[in-house]
């Protein structure tokens, strides 16, 4: 099954295009940008608190590399209430940064301000397909394992 999501495509004002995405977390809607560069889905720290202030967030030993540093400090949750349009993302660990030099530099070009970044993790599970041309942002749902195992056994 197919799933399609409207993208909206913002001009970063000579500094490129960034596709923004709506997901639903914790049954709110948020704004998140589309990173194909992104190996893993991240949140933005005091964001993802105020939308929920009981999210178990961990520190990560690792540090974070991109967003013009390899010295930011990581941590990690647990995600496993969130939508994109009409498909269920299934459980994952996301990575938990402070993005808000991203929501500082969309807040001055008046962009809304955003979740986080939706990574290669889940753009890769569910087999991704982005249409710049008509703005929209296409993803397989993945058959669950009881069906599988049923086609096996046939």
């Amino acid at each position: 099954m197919i799933i399609t999501v409207p993208l909206r495509i913002i001009d970063l004002h000579d500094d490129g295009f960034h596709p923004l995405v709506e997901v639903i977390l914790f049954g709110k809607t948020f704004t998140m940008v589309l990173d194909t560069g992104a190996s893993k889905t991240a949140f933005d720290q005091t964001t993802l608190t105020e939308a929920n202030e009981t999210m178990n967030i961990l520190a990560s030993e690792k540090l974070s590399t991109g967003l013009g540093t390899n010295t930011m400090e990581s941590f990690t949750a647990t995600v496993s209430d969130m939508y994109i349009g009409e498909l269920p993302v299934a459980e994952f660990e996301a990575a938990v940064l402070d993005l808000s030099t991203i929501n500082v530099a969309y807040g001055q070009m008046g962009h809304p301000l955003v979740l986080g970044v939706l990574g290669g993790d889940i753009l890769m599970k569910y087999k991704a397909v982005i249409d710049y041309g008509q703005q929209i942002l296409k993803l397989k749902k993945p058959r669950s394992f009881k069906r599988r195992a049923m086609h096996i056994i046939k």
